[in-house]
């Protein structure tokens, strides 16, 4: 891997894992890595340390539908809609950054700073949703990478996307970790009002310090609280979702996360716990080798003890839960909490009954 020599601001990866569909492969030297750097943006930090910025480039992407499936039985949907690839939250954990390399990108500082744009995204939604055999199955906005990254703010894609949802009454849930979702309350709580819409909002740690550096560009925890606030005052039902659990990072803090959520507004919780396929493997190991290298045999050992040795299993049914004794520990503690705090419960099933087709513009369904 091709590490540059100090760390990149407000980047989760600071590394380029080799794309393994790729044979060969190019390996920038230290001075084209500081060519690309925005000099203009390098800044000073407390110690003194100089930092450098690399800044994100937005690619248009060419899809030709937007509607993605899965047959997991660990998720709760079918269909998803992606209107970003790559996702410049930059999380180290990310599940989703091996799918960067199918674009023949790296799974690090690629996936975070080259995000590619699905400008035709809603066009795309209201003729997948019009079309004769669709029948108003749930959506969820989105399946592998945050539907309101930063990127958002500018495109507002996924938000064009909610409203023809809104025309449709087509059943939709949303997992982000970004407090912008609050932006399109005024979309979503007519349709929760009708039970088609929910909100997961995913949160790893109540210490914004280790969130600043473990998700730097998601929005701080303290803002996602507040998010789950104004969305349950709008009568928006909110999932907490404690993705990743970190094995000897973040374990230790379900029972608070679980309190504050649940004060915050939120009704129900579920977790995941942390798996590192491919590319993301490297990147999370490197983040805590820079980041908490006192705690780093602690944490790989323990996340080892929940995957029957290794670091990762795909395994349907045990990916998200993992297995042995300290995996059982967390399940436990998670439980134990989540009755407690009346977080057990679910959510109430969304109404997929009242689904009727898009306006296309053109030739009415017969039927």
């Amino acid at each position: 891997m091709a590490k540059p020599p100090r760390n990149f601001v407000g980047r989760g990866s600071q590394v380029r894992p080799d794309n393994r569909f790729e044979r060969d492969r190019l390996e920038a030297s230290e001075s084209q890595e500081e060519a690309v750097a925005d000099e203009s943006a390098a800044a000073v930090d407390v110690c003194g340390d100089e930092r450098r910025r690399l800044p994100t480039q937005f690619f248009a992407d060419e899809s030709q539908s937007i509607l993605a499936s899965n047959d997991s039985p660990d998720v709760g949907f079918r269909w998803s809609v992606n209107p970003y690839r790559g996702c410049e939250h930059g999380c180290a954990y990310c599940y989703a950054r091996p799918t960067h390399e199918y674009l023949g990108f790296d799974s690090g500082l690629d996936f975070e700073t080259r995000i590619m744009v699905k400008h035709r995204a809603p066009e795309l939604l209201r003729a997948a949703l019009a079309r004769p055999a669709w029948r108003g199955e749930l959506i969820a906005f989105s399946g592998v990478t945050d539907c309101y990254q930063p990127a958002e703010r500018e495109y507002r894609l996924t938000r064009a996307c909610l409203q023809i949802c809104a025309e449709s009454r087509q059943c939709l849930t949303i997992v982000t970790k970004n407090a912008l979702v609050t932006r399109d309350i005024d979309i979503l709580a007519p349709l929760a009002s009708e039970r088609v819409a929910d909100v997961n909002i995913s949160l790893t740690t109540l210490d914004a310090n280790l969130a600043r550096r473990l998700e730097p560009r998601t929005s701080p925890p303290v803002k996602r609280l507040e998010a789950i606030g104004q969305l349950a005052a709008a009568g928006i039902a909110v999932r907490a979702l404690l993705a990743p659990i970190i094995p000897g990072l973040n374990d230790e803090e379900i029972p608070a996360i679980l309190a504050a959520a649940r004060d915050a507004g939120a009704t129900a919780a579920s977790y995941v716990l942390l798996r590192l396929p491919h590319g993301v493997r490297p990147i999370f190991l490197d983040w805590l080798e820079r980041n908490v290298p006192d705690k780093r045999p602690r944490i790989e050992a323990r996340i080892r003890d929940t995957r029957a040795g290794n670091l990762t299993d795909s395994q349907f049914g045990r990916r998200h839960r993992g297995q042995g004794f300290y995996a059982d520990q967390i399940a436990a503690t998670f439980r134990v909490f989540s009755q407690k705090l009346r977080l057990d419960r679910g959510m109430s099933a969304l109404d997929e009954s009242r689904f009727t087709p898009p306006s296309t513009g053109g030739q009415l369904r017969l039927f």
